[in-house]
């Protein structure tokens, strides 16, 4: 090989390394890029924060949740987009009587938005909603609220993520749309996200813009639908009141005493009639209601009833069994259960008539 041929090899040689090295420094120059875009402009973008939020619930990560949530001003604007919804629907209130308890919900608006938070968190980590337990004081009804159906007229139970849609820049804030479907009516809506800047630069939704409409929307289809369902099984549930009534001045009379003890002979009779008549009743009556079509928007009432024949039906099997084994134990499980079967009818009159305000539990006698 001579001189000539030997150069020219060469200088080949050194052109394609030097075009392996400008492509070297270019693909690297093209990840750093792509890193710098990434970590100090992407990740500060509303988008982002959106496609955390998915993935927060995707991984029942309530922590990144809260990241790209301020969750305490999103529940207080909606607490108070709820509680009007709540009052605009009581036809039993006054002016003076709704007036008095709108200021009342606001008494008491911080323990009930610290508890949708709990609820809403609660269901990201586990994937199944809770309700208020132990000593908490949202518990039962101790102020005057039934949470459970507080939580259930927020919609939030029976609200699905659909998709998300466009994403609109307003100077210093941003609003995504956020397509979701009510479960019960199956009703398509498109929710507003409004979205904030953070201090640290990191995009959080802050409140819903149009969540009253949206309760406005769902809440006529439901109460039209509930409507329907209580006509429809009306005569079923007057029917059996009556029974029920008859049934309960028995009781009385078979139970009464002069000492407040039941001697052997009523114990035996009170089981029979609760065995023999009383729980069949209650089985019957519930076959009935469960043979009408239940309107979409009444499936929460129709379960009520259901969850409400099951208790009182497990709470007088404990008494019976209390009365024959003359069991303490047994009374009180009975009577725990009653408590809870009450609570159970006091939200199903609460449904039926739309009340704001929940009536507390009636001590047991």
């Amino acid at each position: 090989m001579d001189d000539y041929t030997w150069q020219k090899m060469l200088r080949q040689r050194r052109v394609r390394q030097r075009r392996r090295l400008y492509l070297l420094i270019l693909l690297l120059a093209a990840c750093i890029g792509t890193a710098i875009w990434y970590g100090f402009f992407y990740t500060r973008t509303p988008e982002y924060a959106l496609k955390q939020l998915s993935l927060a619930l995707d991984q029942h990560d309530s922590a990144r949740f809260q990241k790209y949530v301020n969750v305490e001003v999103l529940s207080s604007r909606a607490y108070d987009d709820l509680t009007v919804d709540l009052f605009a629907y009581d036809s039993t209130l006054t002016a003076d009587t709704k007036a008095m308890f709108e200021k009342f919900y606001i008494l008491i608006k911080p323990q009930l938005t610290k508890g949708l938070e709990q609820s809403v968190l609660g269901r990201i980590d586990s994937g199944s909603w809770s309700l208020p337990e132990g000593t908490d004081i949202l518990k039962g009804r101790q102020l005057g609220i039934d949470f459970e159906r507080f939580l259930e007229r927020s919609q939030l139970r029976n609200t699905s993520f659909v998709s998300l849609g466009n994403v609109e820049h307003n100077g210093t804030t941003v609003t995504a749309e956020l397509k979701v479907r009510e479960d019960y009516t199956q009703t398509p809506f498109t929710l507003q996200l409004v979205l904030e800047q953070s201090k640290d630069g990191h995009w959080q939704v802050v409140y819903i813009k149009n969540y009253r409409q949206y309760l406005d929307t769902i809440a006529p289809l439901q109460n039209s639908d509930i409507a329907s369902y209580i006509d429809n099984t009306e005569s079923i549930v007057e029917a059996y009141n009556y029974d029920f009534i008859a049934y309960r001045q028995r009781f009385r009379e078979l139970s009464a005493t002069t000492n407040g003890r039941l001697n052997e002979q009523q114990r035996s009779r009170l089981a029979k009639l609760l065995e023999n008549e009383v729980i069949p009743a209650l089985k019957k009556r519930q076959q009935r209601l469960d043979e009408i079509d239940v309107p979409a928007g009444a499936q929460y009432l129709a379960r009520q009833r259901q969850q409400s024949t099951e208790t009182t039906i497990k709470a007088w099997q404990h008494f019976i069994k209390g009365l024959r084994e003359n069991s303490q134990a047994e009374f009180s499980t009975a009577e725990t259960l009653h408590k809870q079967e009450l609570a159970i009818d006091l939200r199903i009159q609460d449904i039926i008539h739309h009340t704001a305000i929940s009536k507390n539990i009636p001590n047991l006698p």
